[in-house]
């Protein structure tokens, strides 16, 4: 039996839903909808032959008895299941805006899973660091959304490190029927490709990055203590140096560009979502892209 959501959390929960809610209603849902396929199709009636038909879907049994053709008719299956796929290492803690790279994975998966309850679908969770820590059975339903969204922003890990593939490897070993899978993570581990095509094989794949823009470029103030919060290691850097700001720019350009071409070579679709900016653009830019990547297949 669920938990009943304390009310200021509660709270907490429901001010991002309003803040979502209308591009949930007025756009995204819609997208949603006409982008991702169902998962089969079934059977609805038969109705009589008309030109221009597929002669393919003839019924031939019915045609017989009837003694003109009839076709079968059918309709996409549209429940669907869509499993958020949650980075809770402890790089998400970190925020240079109002939002830390948690809060605003978490607000992100607020507008995705409320995409899906309007299109009537059920919506699973995965929670990783190291490990899995946590995994919430795919369900219908707002209250149960809402119990998605709390525990993407006030669960408390036992791990600090970030370990995808174990999420990965989890995913394949618990859904056993196609899904949407939408893995939120500011990707600053390496991964193993082989099991990324697995999962992206079997299922509907999509990358979501949370980046902070200074994790890509340091500010100039002065002499900081810098501490890599997955190990704990500490630097101290002079970021006034333009030289030391410049080779952190490169090797944050280099990485960025790496995932993007791992990702790209296994046919991945990456959205890219800067702390701090409108993401509600680049959300409508995904949707759009594969909406006419579908209509071309």
């Amino acid at each position: 039996m669920e938990k009943a959501i304390p009310p200021e959390i509660l709270k907490k929960i429901r001010r991002i839903e309003l803040r979502t809610n209308r591009l949930v209603n007025e756009t995204l849902s819609g997208q949603y909808h006409s982008v991702f396929k169902g998962l089969g199709m079934n059977f609805d009636e038969v109705r009589e032959y008309q030109p221009g038909d597929d002669v393919r879907l003839i019924d031939w049994n019915v045609t017989a008895r009837m003694n003109h053709p009839f076709i079968k008719k059918f309709v996409e299956e549209r429940e669907l299941t869509l499993m958020l796929i949650v980075d809770l290492s402890a790089s998400g803690i970190f925020g240079s805006t109002i939002q830390s790279k948690r809060e605003l994975a978490g607000e992100i998966a607020c507008v995705l899973a409320f995409s899906a309850i309007r299109n009537n679908d059920r919506v699973g969770l995965i929670l990783f660091t190291e490990d899995v820590e946590k995994y919430i059975a795919p369900r219908k339903g707002e209250r149960h959304v809402l119990r998605v969204i709390r525990e993407i922003l006030y669960f408390e890990p036992q791990q600090r490190g970030t370990n995808l593939n174990a999420a990965a490897e989890f995913l394949l070993r618990i859904t056993t029927r196609r899904a949407i899978v939408v893995v939120i993570s500011d990707f600053l581990t390496e991964f193993d490709s082989s099991v990324l095509r697995q999962v992206n094989k079997k299922h509907d794949l999509v990358t979501i990055q949370i980046v902070d823009p200074n994790e890509m470029q340091l500010p100039d103030v002065g002499r900081i203590a810098l501490e890599d919060a997955e190990t704990g290691e500490i630097m101290e850097i002079n970021t006034s140096d333009v030289g030391i700001r410049s080779a952190f720019a490169r090797r944050r350009e280099y990485w960025q560009d790496e995932l993007k071409k791992n990702l790209r070579m296994l046919g991945i679709d990456l959205i890219k979502i800067t702390n701090g900016q409108p993401y509600a653009g680049e959300l409508e830019r995904f949707f759009k892209q594969r909406e006419k990547r579908r209509f071309r297949g």
